[in-house]
């Protein structure tokens, strides 16, 4: 029996909803209801699925609730996740989005795979990637082109 899909990921906020509001301007998600789990959070999503559970970090108990991050994971990044992915469209609109918010993002191409990838950090620090893919004859978006980064050995 294979896994089907990603459900949800967990983030350990420093300020719970800093984080919660920073996530639905800036990816466009949605509060959808969330069971009354012991501890204060969300599940943020799109189109009736969860893609982010987020809860306070500090908080009395956590040892608890948050099985997958020490007490510090907030505060010191654990390492451990490099980063997290969507799938998007409208990559122009992000750019907007991103510029209006003062979000600074990096942005790569694999022109082999019409993929536009756009890098830039949650208020936690934790790096998020949104995958464009499909886009043909796109302007130029000054982003770093795999193929000419150097090959790992």
């Amino acid at each position: 029996m294979p896994v089907t899909e990603l459900n949800h990921y967990f983030v350990r906020c420093n300020d719970l909803e800093r984080s919660k509001n920073w996530y639905c301007k800036a990816l466009g998600f949605e509060e959808m209801p969330r069971p009354p789990f012991p501890f204060k959070g969300y599940w943020l999503g799109v189109n009736g699925k969860i893609q982010i559970h987020m809860g306070q970090h500090g908080i009395d108990h956590s040892e608890l609730y948050y099985i997958g991050t020490p007490k510090d994971a907030a505060t010191s990044n654990s390492g451990v996740v490099d980063h997290i992915a969507f799938l998007a469209d409208k990559p122009d609109e992000f750019r907007r989005r991103f510029e209006s918010m003062k979000i600074e993002y990096r942005s790569r191409l694999l022109k082999d795979f019409d993929l536009y990838q756009m890098f830039f950090k949650d208020p936690d620090g934790l790096t998020i990637e949104l995958n464009f893919f499909g886009l043909k004859n796109q302007g130029d978006w000054g982003g770093e082109e795999y193929s000419a980064m150097p090959k790992a050995s």
